[in-house]
């Protein structure tokens, strides 16, 4: 099988020791602890070695009695909140954390902890409790000014001189960013997100020569530091502090970091049995964070990138588990026969061809247990069953009509169970997909294959897009469980309680907007609601207007979507639970200083009885449109206009079949469109076949003819037909296609001659002409002037 890593198989619990030979469970909590968390917990390599029970207190990891260890871990819990727990605040600082990412180990522990409390009937998914945050004054700021100029005689020299050998493009082994390469326009803005220019000691720049001691050019990283910092403070004390406008209402003020973690709540987890959240951020490990072990972490390779607010991007690399680690998806699955994989993704576009492997559980492009793809605008669902074949053929795909996979960020569920079957979910509906083969069980699984995401393991079906968050489960959700799931959200988002009590007069009010960080450069505002934390607060008659988001000390220039808003808050309107939406609308703005240093404000023209008198500026008066190409004033007739006016030129009805079998056949060959530009030869081509038909149907009909020419001597030979009455032929001709009266129009004297011309030269048989030639000299004249510009051009 290509590409397939193989490990030894772990064992299913981090308990590497001997088995547990102390007092039972007293209760089923204690059993819910043991199995959800002290198993996990206890072994020397994670918290045994030093809370076991010869240790240090808590001794909430002993080996020799579960009851005492689950007495010092209730005081280090939190199972209605698990992610406020002191286990997983402690593990999250860093201490003993047996990961490479102090991130990963407090998600692992705080999902150990929702499985005890699920287990003892507490937990119901993860909860989001809204918290007061700690009251800030918006502060002065100073912000990044858009010209290079300070920053190429300021911070650029030292770059370049100490750090071009690597963050340079042109370097031997060149690596992002590229704040120290040749162009100073491109270094200025690869630098932007490592300077914070009201912090120089927390610049990125600084803190790696002083913390983490990277490439420090003399030796002395601290000096070396020192002089990084007295370059960004020299470039910082040149930008001028924005100050607010002491005329605004402001709300107090907020950072990222000061909001409610938003992702992830009231999520259905029960089942899950794998987990990316893709929290890390840097490194190459993406870890499973689901708590159920063996821990089935994915190892980065190839053109793989984190992306911020949480996630990865994959332009041709792939994200790899072990065999051995993999192997815990078969056995769990196999052990309920039904399982989903719900992932949030961005595709890149609509064009990959393959499918493109977005999540994979496989042994090469042949083979495979699962795997979630994409072709084209399709997402592809292939399974191997006793159904299918090895290679998880027929696939269940959505409807090439439907179009449902678009390149923007989608919630996408796949499910199996062995009554339904497979199908396929996007954004929290069910795409009516039925799955060719019925469903079948799971019995010819291969434990040996490996989880991989954004390409096969083989590293030849490579998919390109972003993905948010990544979850496994072992059992079909619901449509309901979706839905919930698709409510929660993902990525790193928050909700932010900007204070507005000061304003309004009741105790603990704010302002609530949902805020994402979107991607690595803005962010995410959306669904404002009034909301006071005290329960005993019922606003009424409490207007508002003018809302603007502000940040850094000034409000933000664009994106203002609820600067129109006009409402009253309190009434019916409003809830206890849920406050009052001020608007369903988001908007996306620029981040200036990054997470750490954006600091983020609203104002108001009018909030309870404060106001502040806003005057738009003008809009300036727009220039006179550009000249266009310019535009001929001759036009083609299209297709049905030249069958109708073929029809009333000569009195012969578009109906009747030679004439309507002629039209259906050339139909498309006639021009479609009436700009003169677009005029082609077989346009003539197949005018002139129509206007043959129509001169063949008008002059082989007696009435028709007789009543067009009349007094015409249809059954006289050639010469003596068009030597005595060529006149009765041309005149009615001339006078029912030529027109007159029209400002621009063919001579008529020119084209008179040049239909002599054309009778002249079809009657030079003379004596010799074959019988019904008359006919077809008046037909070819017919048709000559028919089939001409003069129809064609209007």
């Amino acid at each position: 099988m290509e590409g397939v890593s193989t490990s030894e198989i772990p064992s299913t619990s981090a308990q590497e020791e001997s088995s547990y030979k102390g007092p039972a469970a007293r209760t089923s909590d204690v059993q819910a602890f043991r199995i959800s968390l002290w198993e996990n917990l206890r072994s020397s390599s994670r918290c045994g070695n030093c809370h076991g029970e010869t240790g240090q207190a808590p001794l909430f990891a002993r080996n020799d009695d579960v009851n005492l260890a689950y007495n010092a871990a209730n005081s280090l819990v939190d199972l209605v909140s698990p992610g406020d727990s002191r286990l997983v605040s402690k593990t999250g600082g860093g201490h003993n954390c047996w990961l490479a990412s102090d991130i990963a180990c407090a998600d692992t522990i705080t999902a150990y902890i929702e499985a005890w409390a699920n287990s003892s009937g507490i937990g119901g998914g993860r909860q989001i409790e809204l918290k007061a945050p700690t009251i800030k004054e918006v502060g002065d700021s100073r912000i990044l000014p858009d010209d290079f100029g300070l920053f190429s005689v300021t911070v650029y020299p030292l770059l370049t001189s100490h750090c071009a050998e690597c963050h340079n493009e042109n370097a031997v082994t060149p690596e992002a960013p590229y704040f120290a390469g040749p162009d100073v326009a491109v270094a200025y803005a690869a630098v932007a997100s490592k300077l914070d220019l009201n912090r120089p000691e927390a610049s990125r720049l600084v803190v790696r020569l002083r913390t983490e001691f990277h490439n420090c050019w003399s030796g002395e990283c601290l000096a070396d530091a020192d002089d990084m910092e007295a370059q960004v403070a020299a470039f910082a004390a040149q930008v001028p502090i924005s100050q607010v406008d002491p005329a605004l209402v402001l709300s107090k003020a907020l950072n990222l970091a000061d909001g409610v973690i938003a992702s992830g709540g009231s999520r259905h987890e029960t089942n899950q049995i794998a987990l990316y959240e893709f929290k890390t951020g840097e490194g190459d490990i993406a870890y499973d964070t689901s708590g159920v072990e063996p821990g089935l972490n994915l190892t980065l390779s190839g053109e793989v990138a984190w992306v911020g607010g949480w996630g990865l991007e994959f332009s041709g690399g792939k994200a790899q588990g072990s065999t051995g680690a993999s192997s815990k998806l078969n056995e769990l699955i196999q052990a309920t026969g039904e399982y989903t994989i719900e992932a949030w993704v961005v595709p890149a576009n609509v064009t990959q061809e393959g499918p493109a492997r977005i999540v994979s559980y496989s042994g090469g492009t042949d083979i495979r247990n699962f795997t979630l793809g994409q072709t084209r605008y399709n997402y592809d669902f292939l399974q191997r069953s006793n159904q299918t074949g090895a290679n998880g053929e027929p696939a269940l795909s959505t409807a090439d009509a439907d179009e449902r996979l678009q390149a923007t960020e989608q919630h996408v569920v796949v499910t199996f169970d062995p009554v339904n079957g497979r199908s396929i979910y996007v954004n929290g509906r069910f795409t009516d997909d039925l799955d060719p083969v019925p469903g079948g069980n799971l019995n010819d699984w291969d434990d040996t294959f490996a989880l991989v995401l954004g390409n096969e393991v083989s590293g030849n079906r490579p998919w390109q897009g972003k993905l948010r968050m990544l979850a496994i489960h072992n059992r079909a959700m619901t449509p309901e469980q979706i839905d919930r799931n698709l409510t929660a959200g993902v990525g790193e988002k928050y909700f932010l309680l900007f204070s507005v009590s000061e304003l309004v007069g009741l105790p603990e009010s704010y302002i609530l907007f949902e805020v994402t960080q979107y991607d690595s450069y803005s962010y995410l505002f959306n669904q404002p609601r009034f909301i006071s934390l005290d329960a005993g607060v019922q606003p009424t008659g409490l207007p508002l207007a003018g809302m603007r988001l502000g940040m850094n000390g000034r409000e933000v220039e664009v994106g203002q979507t609820h600067n129109n808003l006009d409402l009253t808050i309190g009434g019916s309107a409003y809830s206890a639970e849920q406050g009052q939406l001020l608007s369903p609308l988001g908007t996306a703005i620029a981040s200036e200083l990054g997470v750490a240093g954006d600091e983020f404000f609203l104002t108001f023209e009018r909030l309870g009885s404060q106001s502040n008198v806003y005057t738009e500026p003008l809009p300036l008066a727009p220039p006179p449109p550009a000249d266009g190409e310019p535009q001929s004033v001759i036009g083609l007739r299209t297709f049905d206009e030249i069958n109708a006016s073929m029809s009333a030129l000569t009195g012969v009805s578009s109906t009747r079949p030679e004439v309507s079998t002629t039209f259906e056949s050339v139909k498309q060959q006639l021009p479609a469109i009436e700009t003169i530009g677009g005029f082609l030869s077989a346009h003539q081509v197949a005018v002139s076949q129509l206007a043959i038909e129509y001169c063949n149907a008008l002059v082989d009909d007696p009435v028709l003819r007789s009543g067009y020419f009349p007094g015409f001597p249809f059954d006289s030979e050639p010469q003596s037909a068009f030597t005595t009455s060529r006149d009765l032929m041309l005149d009615p001709l001339m006078a029912r296609m030529l027109g007159g009266g029209l400002a621009d129009q063919p001579s008529e004297t020119n084209v008179r001659a040049e239909l002599d011309q054309l009778t002249d030269l079809l009657i030079a048989c003379g004596a010799g002409c074959e019988p019904g030639r008359t006919a077809v000299v008046v037909k070819a004249n017919c048709a000559a002037l028919l089939g001409s510009a003069v129809l064609l051009l209007q």
